[in-house]
């Protein structure tokens, strides 16, 4: 069970009506709190506002939001999760459920979002005819100079342009939709449906559905303090992600096949060119490669369905059981077709990786990741369920 704590200090106390939540996602950013929190006092000036730190931290960042809230301007509340679900976006949207008003402006901990943008933001959505507005490093005299380096500002350049691509009715009037910095009214949002898994929570809001949006120039700074959290890992959470929303899970699934079965003709052919039989080395490039596929499916497909299921031996011992099942069907039939048709190994091991996809998809989505039983329903109904629950995962909707 996921469990959380909130707390509350500082200004603002009692009973004064908050109008305006701002949500600081944390992960060890202790040295930026008590400048981060000086810096939106400032900004927010006389409005009725809390800072929502909802913090995952491993270090004191807990405790230094706790002295800086002693003496703080503003209503200071701390969520510290134990379990980090959905990373980032994930906390997030924890804050979104928390906040006191409906009214919420998102930004990062490490101050390269300056506070001192909050009131611009504010008097663009007062305007009262958009339900988000995202401060942009892309629009007007916006800049993204607190990139790391040349590689930084190509990545995130080159993740944007993709991502409008993907997305382009929607993200339409968006320059920067994977910015962290926007405000939102989270009445329009079903936080239900979100389903966030890394740190690109905007992406996740405007894909889900159409918005009136409009942008705010800001520069992006230089950290105050303390290091990037940017990874590869991060970045393939943002693939995974992006290939969620666009495509739903089935292509996600595929997506992690298709990286499977790249491998897969990749092992055949390297050990057939060594040398070894192409039955040996179907076989080994079949165990490597069933390993590497249930541990992608396990972060980039699944991983909102893991909580429910078997745990994590079980889930491997189904997958693995069954995929060796499927090569022992499958593989004879690359012999069949090598032996009697005339087929390169290497084609007859693509072709059947094709169709053994969609077998793979079904059986994971309704047994190995399937939620334990509660014995209300019989399991005929309980797998009709599920098919129907996993045929209406969503895509661009």
């Amino acid at each position: 069970m996921r469990r959380w704590f909130s707390r509350h200090w500082g200004g603002a106390a009692g009973g004064t009506a908050i109008d305006l939540s701002i949500i600081v996602p944390t992960y060890n950013e202790a040295p930026n709190v008590a400048e981060l929190v000086r810096r939106v006092t400032d900004a927010v000036q006389s409005r009725q506002t809390e800072i929502v730190f909802v913090d995952d931290s491993t270090d004191d960042t807990p405790d230094v939001i706790r002295e800086v809230a002693e003496t703080a301007g503003v209503s200071v509340r701390l969520i510290h999760r134990d379990e980090k679900t959905g990373g980032l976006g994930g906390a997030v949207v924890e804050g979104l459920r928390q906040a006191q008003s409906d009214l919420c402006l998102v930004m990062d901990g490490d101050l390269q979002h300056p506070p001192e943008k909050i009131p611009d933001v504010l008097e663009r959505f007062e305007r009262g005819d958009v339900d988000v507005v995202v401060a942009s490093r892309y629009v007007g005299g916006g800049t993204a100079h607190g990139l790391a380096d040349r590689t930084r500002v190509l990545v995130s350049k080159a993740s944007t342009a993709l991502t409008k691509a993907m997305f382009p009715v929607k993200l339409r009037d968006v320059t920067d939709p994977m910015t962290g910095f926007f405000l939102i009214d989270r009445r329009t949002v079903d936080l239900q449906t979100l389903k966030p898994r890394g740190f690109k929570i905007l992406l996740e809001i405007l894909a889900r559905k159409p918005f009136r949006v409009a942008e705010v120039p800001f520069d992006f700074a230089d950290r105050h303090a303390g290091e990037s959290k940017a990874s590869l890992g991060q970045g393939m959470h943002f693939v995974a992600q992006l290939t969620a929303l666009r495509f739903g899970k089935m292509s996600l699934f595929a997506l992690v096949g298709g990286l499977g079965a790249v491998a897969n003709v990749f092992i055949v052919w390297a050990l057939t060119q060594l040398g070894v039989d192409y039955l040996v080395a179907a076989i080994v490039a079949a165990e490597v490669t069933i390993i590497g596929n249930f541990l992608l499916i396990e972060h980039f497909v699944f991983q909102d369905m893991r909580g429910a299921a078997s745990g994590v031996w079980i889930r491997f011992a189904k997958s693995f059981a069954f995929n060796n099942a499927e090569a022992v069907v499958r593989i004879p039939v690359v012999a069949l077709m090598v032996s009697s048709g005339h087929v390169s190994a290497v084609v007859a091991t693509a072709i059947t990786l094709v169709v053994a996809f969609f077998v793979r998809f079904v059986f994971h989505s309704l047994v190995v990741y399937a939620p334990k039983r509660t014995g209300k329903h019989s399991v005929a109904r309980e797998v009709l369920e599920e098919m129907d629950e996993q045929a209406l995962q969503p895509g661009e909707l």
